[in-house]
């Protein structure tokens, strides 16, 4: 199984190494110290299996799983054993803590090979799935990553398959659903005014009546989003009116 170890600490990889270049059938095929170095080893490199990190610099481990279009089989590997719910919810193959216990170590192994033949391709959508609140959103454009804190984005629209993300003056795509963004968004500061619209309601300039109880937001950069009867109740309870 061609694998890659990613990690942002360097003793964590050289022990997992270690500890891995004993199995015959594991191929270490690259180590990555972020999560946006590990995104172009898995892309170039096409590994069975990746032992990852959770929490790391620059972008975690689940928001590294998001940007792929086909994961592979992933092992999570961490400090913390609060996350052990979410890894299994996104169909992570096995968790392991720190410091790495190599008995753990062959069991998890073991397991991996027993589900060798099993596909992950329904990871991504599991991913994206996870009802954690979001402090920010994650974005890929022409092979480029941005991270958009909440206050940066104005208004959610959904497309299709897909969700626009807009800023001030741009908008980028998601491959998630508005009901998932209602699910994770802070519920005082962003507002599901229509079935297709989710706004941040630090950047509505005013809440305009245009027809007989049919309501609009006009947002700073003089954006106009329509408001069913259930989001114009909605936005009076988190804005007070």
């Amino acid at each position: 199984m061609r694998t890659i170890i990613i990690d942002d600490e360097p003793l964590a990889r050289s022990l997992l190494l270690e500890l891995l270049e004993a199995e015959k059938d594991i191929e270490i095929v690259a180590e990555c110290g972020d999560g946006f170095e590990a995104l172009k080893a898995i892309q170039d490199l096409q590994p069975d299996l990746i032992f990852l990190d959770i929490q790391m610099p620059k972008i975690t481990g689940f928001e590294m799983l998001e940007l792929l279009e086909n994961p592979p089989r992933v092992v999570f590997t961490t400090a913390y054993d609060e996350y052990a719910l979410k890894a299994f919810e996104v169909n992570a193959l096995d968790y392991l803590l720190k410091p790495l216990n190599p008995e753990r170590l062959s069991k998890s192994l073991q397991k991996i090979r027993q589900q060798k033949d099993n596909n992950s391709e329904d990871l991504r959508g599991k991913v994206l799935q996870l009802p954690e609140q979001m402090q920010r959103i994650v974005v890929k454009m022409n092979g480029n990553i941005k991270i958009l804190p909440l206050p940066e984005i104005f208004y959610l629209e959904s497309a299709d398959d897909y969700v626009k993300v807009h800023t001030h003056d741009k908008y980028y795509l998601k491959h998630q659903t508005m009901n998932n963004f209602e699910q994770q968004l802070p519920m005082h500061q962003f507002v599901r005014v229509h079935r297709s619209c989710l706004v941040n309601v630090q950047h509505i300039h005013k809440v305009d009546l245009y027809e007989k109880d049919q309501y609009c937001v006009v947002l700073r950069n003089d954006v106009r989003l329509p408001v069913s009867r259930s989001g114009y109740g909605k936005l009076k309870v988190v804005l007070g009116i």
